[in-house]
């Protein structure tokens, strides 16, 4: 565990994050999803965690780890063609993980989601957050709509509202 990484977390404050992602990016970044969900059968979620606390960052959890367990809590993998996908940001370590459930991550694979965090981490380094989550947003959704194309009926079966922790 990296006194460093403790460190950043334990100063990063809310307020940190409500100025990155205020009230109307969270807005803009739900009707992204929306819009999205338009083309394609598929499910995105978008989560922003400002730092760990308690028992994740004490255990030295990586992204990774915490991005997966996320996909489980908000029950990202239970939709019906298995095509739910999650994008997470850790603010304090400046970290994207998209975890994505086997309906789709089979036909994406691990380099497909790793060109799309790049991408997004380089808004971020250029402080264009809000930019960086929406572009990501629609290159999944492209993705999506590519190999899960939105048929007749279909249901909105996750909420499409980012979430903030």
């Amino acid at each position: 565990m990296g006194i460093a990484r403790i460190g950043r977390h334990l100063v990063h404050h809310r307020w940190k994050q409500r100025r990155l992602f205020p009230p109307k990016a969270l807005a803009r970044i739900e009707r992204a999803i929306e819009a999205g969900e338009a083309t394609h059968s598929g499910q995105v979620r978008f989560v922003v965690e400002g730092a760990l606390d308690g028992a994740p960052l004490f255990r030295d959890q990586p992204a990774r780890e915490r991005a997966l367990d996320i996909f489980s809590q908000l029950r990202v993998w239970d939709t019906e063609h298995n095509n739910g996908v999650l994008i997470y940001l850790l603010l304090a370590d400046r970290d994207v993980e998209i975890v994505a459930d086997r309906g789709i991550d089979a036909r994406v694979g691990t380099a497909g989601w790793e060109k799309i965090c790049t991408a997004m981490e380089k808004d971020f380094r250029a402080g264009l957050f809000e930019h960086g989550v929406i572009e990501g947003i629609q290159e999944v959704s492209q993705l999506l709509a590519q190999h899960f194309p939105k048929g007749p009926g279909g249901s909105n079966e996750l909420p499409d509202a980012p979430v903030v922790l």
